[in-house]
């Protein structure tokens, strides 16, 4: 059977793309959002908790729109040629008056995790206002915390899905483009890490670090139902040296390329970056670089004992 094209690792062929059609057809009111949920459901498409890869098949659909093999209806909103943007959140108040205290006695610290619930918006907000590069909605799965002591947030930090392409981890990984495919959903990636402006509490950036490693695996099993075994992030050079994650045992992979994925051309279009890594397993090159091992170990959590750390 023809294949016209591999989409997320799923060959896509001439008898999807007539499914896909019949589809279109029988539902002619339907939006695209219904259709791909739809599409979901009749080939079983979904994360590995259950939910269905709807963002993911209307990406599919959309491809295929416009590469002229199926005709979708025409989006219900209309942006006049402009890009719906989400709006900014907005600014908190709260108190901000300094908090210098050793940090056994900012002790004991919570970790809330504040992803749907009502502290969202002031995590997005602490985020916005304070962090030098604002707040940007998270990719994929993602998990936010807000870090409390004596009452107080201290610290919030968002977790997403990792880049797709990273040369420098990839190498240090040494899995293959297949394997990374299939397990790349075992990667965390710190996108937003903020120690609030009036904390200043010695030792305190790379102590919740390492509380992290040893919380987010455990949180990511419970709200999609798969294990993490590497964790990853950006540290650019000329704001910061990523002195907190070195002193939580983070290793320094390489840079970026100073391009982004949809970069046009071959020159950078923005700062590159140190990326450093944390392994989370002992054996976490074997559990990334052989896929029918990572599925095994879709269910369970190997840290504790075999923590990296």
């Amino acid at each position: 059977m023809t294949v016209i094209m591999s989409y997320r690792g799923r060959p896509i062929t001439q008898a999807d793309v007539a499914f896909i059609g019949r589809l279109i057809a029988e539902q002619p009111q339907a939006p695209r959002c219904q259709l791909a949920r739809l599409l979901c459901q009749a080939w079983q498409w979904v994360q590995p908790n259950g939910i269905l890869r709807e963002l993911v098949c209307r990406g599919l659909l959309l491809r295929l729109h416009r590469a002229g093999h199926i005709q979708l209806p025409p989006p219900r909103i209309k942006t006049g040629g402009r890009s719906l943007r989400r709006p900014r959140p907005a600014p908190v108040e709260l108190d901000r008056s300094p908090l210098c205290v050793p940090l056994s006695q900012l002790r004991p610290l919570e970790f809330r995790l504040v992803r749907r619930t009502p502290q969202e918006a002031l995590f997005n907000g602490l985020i916005e206002q304070h962090h030098y590069l604002g707040y940007t909605q998270p990719v994929g799965e993602h998990l936010k915390y807000l870090v409390y002591g004596q009452d107080r947030p201290v610290a919030a930090l968002v977790w997403s899905s990792a880049p797709h392409g990273l040369s420098c981890r990839d190498q240090f990984i040494g899995w293959s483009a297949a394997a990374r495919r299939q397990n790349i959903r075992f990667v965390a990636y710190n996108g937003r890490y903020l120690i609030m402006p009036w904390v200043h509490v010695e030792h305190l950036a790379s102590h919740l670090l390492g509380r992290m490693a040893r919380l987010l695996p455990q949180d990511w099993q419970r709200v999609y139902g798969h294990d993490l075994y590497f964790l990853e992030t950006f540290v650019q050079p000329d704001r910061y040296r990523g002195t907190c994650y070195l002193a939580a045992n983070w290793q320094v992979l390489g840079w970026t390329t100073g391009r982004g994925h949809r970069c046009p051309t071959d020159r950078p279009n923005r700062p590159a970056k140190q990326v450093l890594g944390y392994p989370l397993s002992k054996r976490f090159r074997q559990l990334l670089t052989d896929p029918s091992l990572a599925r095994s170990h879709g269910g369970r959590y190997d840290g504790g004992a075999d923590h990296a750390g």
